[in-house]
Formats: C-alpha cells, structure tokens, sequence
C-alpha cells in the first residue's frame, strides 16, 4: 500500500486538522485498520491520517476503561470473595452490550449525523435543536447548559481516575513502592496541567501512534488469555445478562453502574467530530478501537474464570512477569493521552460557552500559530487542576473514584439523547413513530444507567454532581444578570435615531478621525458616546456602532462577516458576526471590511468601551447573594480590548454606574 501510494500524492489535509495528523504515516494506519475494512471504504492518505489521530484522541478516554471497568463490575458482583462463573459471564455480558447499545449504535450510527456544519458536541447539537424547536428556546438552551455542566464533572474525574489506575499496576509490578502511588499519580498530574501553556503540537504527534500500541496491546492480551476459557464467549447472548440481573437483583444495580465506565468517553466521538469527519470516526472504531476492547475484555473474562483467587488487578496480572513494568509505563502515557483529551475538550467547551454568551469572557491563548483549535485557558486549567488534586487526595484509589464516575457521563448521555429526538422532529423532518423508535430506547438505557449510578451517590457520586450544580449556576447567574444589565442599560440610553436628530439641529464640534463604539444594542446610543457628548462636547466625523454577534454555525465565511449600513455622514452600524467555534478579532474583521469598500484607518481610529461599575442591591433584579456572584464573575471577566484584540493605544474606556 506505501509503494502504490509513492506515485499518488492526495490531496493535503485541510488547515483545521490538528498539526499532529500530519506525522501520521500510512504504515502505521495500515496497521491499524484490517485490510477488507480499508478496501470496502476507500483507501485514501487523508482518511488514514485522520483515523490514526482519531484514535489518538478521539478514543483515549474509552481505551483506559479495560484497566478498571470490569474489575469493578465483577467485583461488585462477587463482592470480596471468588467470582463465580454467572458473575463473571453476567457482568462482562452487561459490558459487551453496554458497548455494542451505546457506542457502536447510538453514537456511531444516529448521534454522528446531527452535525452543525461539520461541528459536534452538546452546544453544538444544542444550536440546532434551538433552531428546530422555536417555540421552545428556553427549554433547549436549559438542556444545553446542563450538558455542558456536566461535561466539566467528567472533566474532573478522567483525568484523576485514568492516571491513579495506570499507577496503581505498580502493585503488580513493583510492590515495594506501591505505597507511592498517590504521590506519584499527583506528580504526573501536576506535570500535565503545567504542560498545558506550552500547547499540545509536540505531545500531540505522538497521540495517534502511541494509542495505536496500546490497542494492539490489548487486543494481544486479550486474545491470548481466551484460551484460559473459552465458554467466556458466553456472554456475547444479551440472555446471560438478563438472568444475572433477576439472579442478583439486590447487586444488579451496582453492577451495572460499575460496567457503565467501559463506556465512559463515547461522547469524545461526538465532540471530536469537527476535527476528524465522521468517516475516519467511524473507521477506527469498527476497524480497531471495538474489536481490541472485546478481545482485552473478553481475555480479562477468561482470565478471572480460571483464576481462584478474588479480583484484584486482572489487567496487570494476565501480563507476564517481564511486561509488568512496560505495561504499567504504556499505561500511564496512555491515560495521560486520555486526560489531554478531555483537557483539551474543557477548552474548547469554554470558548463555546463564551461566545455564546453562558460564561464570561477569558483570556484565551493560542498556543499554535497555524491550528485555531490548540488553545489554552489559564482559569479552566487551574480549577481543573485543583479539583483533580482534591480528588485524588480524598478518594487515593481507582477503586473509590470509580464511585464518583458515571452520574455526569450518563447525565450528559441522557441530554444528548433528548436533544437528538428534538433535531430528528424539527430539523430531519421525521414522523414521531420513528423518532420515537430511535430515541426510547436509547433514553431508556441512558436512564437505567442513570439510576444504577446514582445509587452511588454518597458513595462518591455527589463530586460530579456538585461540580456540575455549580458550573450550571454560574451560568445561570452569567444569562440572568447579563440579559438584567442590557435592560437597565437600554433603559437608561437614548435612541440613536432621536440623537441624530437633535445633533443635526444643534451640531456638536467634530474632530478628524474616526470613533468605533462597541455595544450589545445598535438601536440605541451608547454609553460611551452620551459620556463622550457630555464632557467633551465634541464627535469625531466618522462614528461607527460596532455589534459583534455569534451566528448558531461553527464558523462564519469571510463574506457574511461584515454587515455594513451608512445612517448618514457621520454616523454607521457595523455588525461583525462569528460562529461559536470562533475567536472574535476586530483588527482583523476591519480589514475584512476594507476589502468591501468599508475603509478604516487604524491609526487614526479609536475605539471607545463602556465600563460598567455595578452596584448590588437588594430591592432590583436578581437576589443579593446572585449579584454578589454576578459581580465577581464581572470582575475576573477578561477586559474587552484584550478579547476583542484591540489595538491597546487606540482604547477609551468610559464609566458609568449601574445598580442591579
């Protein structure tokens, strides 16, 4: 395939692609994909290098789970002692299914096509949504925001649960300094979010390769500890899990919550959609990604129903003796890939978030000059960082965290699956018999994992919960007190229209030059320039109302950026629109504008914000404690001129005083 391809050059990789897709090499993908698989779909350099980033990234996370997910399932299911047969059919029966159910049909086949342009994830699909339910926007936009919530709770406990298991093989493999386990899963953790400010391109190349072994790892282990005992196959008939559940309804619960964590990550195939196509998606997990998880689980199976001994660490333990050590370093590289990944998603979702107005701005830096999806948000790495500390600190184990797992990511599953039948209604035009037929049993098997892990909620569940209740309030707090504050600010500001009526009765004094406003309402005079008006009592003889909006799309083309309207020779609106995926940046949509006949002089144009000093209040608006968290959010907010990207010499700031 390398040789034939020597004389056939395609066509390159669009510039959106993430930078390490470009060292992918077409040997290691073909290693990765089966040779039938790869014939029936093409077999294309571009599509082989995206599959091998998408298994890179997009299945890091799911690829960790073979380290605890079934010893957690039989173990709940055998409690302390010897598993037997049933128990241990039972649950990996639960785990096969959960996977073929959830992964391979939900997301792979029905939750991949609702793309927004190319673009995944719970905004994403929830833009959509709100398009397609318009009597409803609220509703869908409260949905959005509880996925988006509870995404930043399965941000939290990836990373700690991924590295402390890969950690915890040291009892396996080296005894003597097992004790260190927390210190040293604290310090690859540590390592990891300080890596974060200088970008994820040099890691990053690596990703695809290195997952590539692991998965050829599992697949090998697995395969070579079927022969242990070959009735484990067993478990592929959905009969043997449906008895083990009305054999043992007293622990089913907990078993089933327990095999949800071989699930955990099959949101990262839609959230990772915009980056690799859903072809390349699919590619990899049907031609690698699912077959060597069956065969590392189905091995760990056989494993556990010839051992005599309690469930301890199967993974580990079907290595050979001199594997143990590479294994548990492949390990940890492996879920420290996984944690990027989620990481990295944490970013993305805030930018999201930001621009469509559910969080406040923040200092957004890219750490790529060629890759507008490599970012890095100071605020979101620290407070990730500290919360995955803390809970390493306080679960110390795998075992113990595993508890605090699964209610955000079925919590976020059961969002996707409602905004999925809203889209299938309203966007794909289907009758309800078959959206209903799609959609019921995805959300009852959303719903029945659900309610096995929220069994664990005092076990451990209440830590997603409480961080997701608290990510959903800021931004609940964020909506309200924004939509409060333009009303009191549109209250108190004087039409446009009336103002250019009385200056062209009593004109001011002008100045050359020309005067950008930035404001949320193009209808009305700003702030800025009523202060402006008042103390200066002069108006330069260009003045430009400046609205940037964000469009329901991932990205907006560079000719529907600008709206331009003259209102006559002094004054203009000027609308800059940008998709959700976007970064605004004015300097460069003015010169987008220039190129349109729009002409502005940056040197001799200078751009006037309204700073707003908010008082709390107790007889207006929201409650004092809600405006207390409105105001700090206000106060750590990034200033406008550094999210905007204004030039910091030709800035005006102008004060007003607001109470709320």
């Amino acid at each position: 395939l390398c040789l034939r391809r020597r004389h056939t050059m395609p066509k390159p990789i669009h510039t959106n692609r993430r930078s390490f897709l470009r060292t992918a090499t077409a040997a290691s993908s073909a290693l990765a994909l089966p040779l039938w698989w790869r014939r029936a779909h093409g077999d294309d350099l571009a599509n082989d290098r995206l599959t091998l980033g998408a298994i890179g990234v997009v299945y890091g996370d799911i690829g960790t789970s073979p380290l605890y997910a079934l010893r957690e399932a039989v173990r709940a299911a055998s409690g302390d002692g010897i598993p037997g047969d049933s128990q241990v059919i039972g649950a990996l029966s639960i785990v096969f299914w959960a996977l073929i159910l959830v992964v391979a049909v939900k997301y792979a086949i029905f939750v991949l096509r609702a793309d927004n342009e190319g673009e995944g994830g719970t905004l994403a699909i929830m833009t959509i949504a709100k398009q397609a339910a318009k009597n409803h926007p609220g509703k869908v936009l409260f949905l959005g925001m509880l996925g988006a919530s509870l995404f930043f709770g399965d941000a939290v406990i990836t990373p700690a649960i991924s590295v402390t298991s890969a950690v915890e093989g040291l009892q396996i493999a080296a005894p003597s300094v097992s004790h260190f386990t927390v210190p040293i899963a604290i310090g690859i953790l540590i390592g990891l979010f300080v890596a974060q400010k200088f970008g994820t391109g040099g890691v990053s190349r690596i990703f695809g390769p290195v997952t590539l072994v692991w998965f050829l790892v599992l697949g090998a282990m697995g395969a070579i500890h079927i022969a242990d005992d070959p009735s484990v196959f067993r478990a592929l008939n959905p009969y043997e899990a449906v008895r083990f559940v009305y054999a043992n309804v007293e622990v089913a619960a907990v078993v089933i919550g327990a095999a949800f964590l071989a699930v955990t990550g099959a949101e990262a195939l839609y959230v990772d959609l915009g980056h690799f196509g859903r072809k390349p998606i699919l590619l990899a997990w049907f031609g690698l990604v699912l077959p060597c998880l069956l065969l590392n689980y189905f091995g760990q199976g056989a494993y556990l129903l010839a051992s005599t001994a309690p469930v301890d660490q199967p993974f580990f333990q079907m290595a050979p003796d001199w594997g143990h050590i590479p294994l548990v370093i492949l390990a940890t590289v492996a879920t420290v890939i996984a944690s990027q990944a989620v990481i990295s998603g944490a970013f993305s979702l805030t930018r999201q978030a930001i621009q469509l107005h559910m969080l406040p701005r923040m200092n957004i830096v890219h750490t790529s000059a060629t890759q507008t999806g490599q970012i890095y948000i100071p605020q979101v790495n620290w407070m990730l960082l500290a919360c995955v500390l803390l809970l390493v600190v306080g679960f110390r184990s795998s075992e113990h965290m595993a508890s605090a797992y699964g209610i955000s990511v079925t919590g976020e599953m059961m969002v996707t699956t409602l905004l999925l039948f809203i889209v299938m209604r309203g966007k794909w035009h289907w009758s309800w018999p078959v959206a209903l037929a799609v959609a019921t049993p995805a959300f009852l098997i959303d719903f029945m994992f659900l309610g096995a892990n929220a069994l664990k909620f005092f076990e451990g569940g209440w830590v997603s919960v409480t961080i997701a209740s608290i990510i959903l309030l800021v931004i609940w707090t964020w909506r309200r007190g924004s939509r409060l504050l333009f009303q009191l600010s549109r209250a108190s500001e004087t039409k446009l229209d009336e103002l250019i009526r009385q200056l062209s009765s009593k004109p001011p004094e002008f100045v050359d030059g020309t005067a950008v406003f930035l404001t949320a309402d193009a209808e009305t005079a700003p702030t800025a320039l009523m202060h402006s008006l008042k103390h200066y009592r002069v108006l330069h003889r260009k003045n430009v109302l400046l609205t940037v909006g964000t469009r329901p799309q991932p990205r907006v083309p560079d000719d529907e950026k600008i709206d331009y309207k003259e209102i006559n020779e002094h004054f203009a609106r000027l609308t800059i629109n940008y998709g959700f995926m976007e970064d605004p940046n004015l300097p460069a949509a003015l010169v987008i504008a220039r190129r349109k006949g729009i002409k502005f002089e940056l040197m001799t144009t200078s751009f006037f914000l309204s700073r707003r000093s908010l008082v709390p209040s107790r007889d207006a608006g929201m409650p004092l404690w809600q405006d207390h968290l409105f105001l700090a959010l206000s106060r750590n907010a990034s200033d406008a001129s550094t999210y905007f990207r204004l030039p910091t010499g030709r800035v005006v700031e102008i004060g007003a005083q607001v109470v709320i």
